[in-house]
């Protein structure tokens, strides 16, 4: 038995990043060029750890799993929002637009568990590594990159589930550029408080959890830097966990804004955020990470010269 009639469901309209009807060619090619930049890194960044051997340890397997959901993460966007940009208005069937909002948030919240996974491996690296080998074997960050994906797909499904259910106009105009949840409890006609009340504490827990761990590591990091004599090993040290650093501040900086905010800002800061932490951030991680990185700018070395040697041969 289906439970609506899908002839009768909601259709939305996604005003897109800028107000008022105009195209706009110049932020479409911009957005373009990211969102390319952002699928080519974050592919590269995958290859690079599939393929080579030296990048076989802990931080690499979390890293190229972080760039094949950042890849995802802007995908299940940036094609809505790039198709705003010339087409204000775009509608979007109730179907896809809760199918939307189901994988924009699942990725969202793997991407902070494996942020939090990847400070866990450095406080383990730093503050024992002469059992780090012991403690951080594939089968336990195997299990932690399993257990981030299941989770993040299960408090989504939950989110979707309690927002889906509640009543919106035939027609209901969406002041964002993809179907965000925040902004789709802002259109329902009908009572949101239950569905606000369950979403904000059970989402609390999903963002504090990560940022709690992501705290932790990097309070044991500092203790261990502090019993450091020589100025040589902090710089080591600061190097080894300073491109992670920028990438959770950018990442749960961002997010926290937005989701933990005073309700007095508006629709266009909720834009500019999403832009932030749907597409800017996900285009900044691999670079962040690999431009002060000599085994990742080592092994694409390697990479491009055995690309160019049956070329050459």
């Amino acid at each position: 038995m289906v439970p609506t009639n899908l002839t009768s469901a909601p259709v939305f309209l996604l005003l897109g990043l800028v107000d008022g009807t105009d195209a706009h060619p110049l932020l479409f090619l911009l957005f373009l060029g990211i969102y390319l930049l952002n699928a080519l890194s974050n592919l590269s960044m995958v290859v690079l750890v599939r393929c080579d051997g030296a990048l076989r340890s802990p931080m690499y397997y979390f890293l190229g799993h972080l760039s094949l959901v950042d890849v995802c993460f802007t995908t299940v966007t940036v094609p809505r929002l790039l198709a705003g940009l010339l087409h204000p208005g775009q509608a979007i069937s109730f179907q896809a637009c809760f199918a939307q909002m189901y994988f924009f948030v699942a990725l969202g919240i793997t991407e902070s568990y494996l942020l939090a996974a990847m400070s866990y491996d450095r406080a383990t690296a730093v503050c024992r590594p002469l059992r780090y080998g012991a403690l951080m074997t594939p089968w336990r960050c195997a299990a932690l990159v399993r257990a981030s994906w299941a989770v993040s797909h299960l408090h989504s499904l939950l989110h979707t589930l309690l927002v889906s259910a509640l009543s919106y106009p035939r027609a209901a105009p969406v002041r964002h550029f993809f179907c965000d949840m925040a902004v789709m409890l802002s259109v329902a006609t009908s009572d949101t408080s239950a569905a606000e009340t369950a979403i904000f504490s059970e989402g609390l827990a999903v963002v504090l959890a990560p940022l709690l761990l992501v705290f932790l590591s990097y309070a044991r990091i500092l203790v261990a830097v502090l019993r450091l004599r020589s100025a040589g090993g902090r710089r080591r040290v600061f190097s080894t966990c300073g491109a992670h650093l920028v990438a959770v501040a950018l990442f749960f900086g961002s997010v926290l804004s937005v989701y933990f905010r005073p309700s007095s800002y508006s629709a266009r800061y909720d834009r500019l955020a999403g832009v932030v932490y749907a597409v800017i951030t996900p285009t900044l991680n691999p670079f962040i990470y690999s431009l002060r990185n000599k085994e990742v700018k080592s092994a694409l070395k390697r990479v491009l010269r055995w690309r160019a040697a049956p070329q050459e041969a």
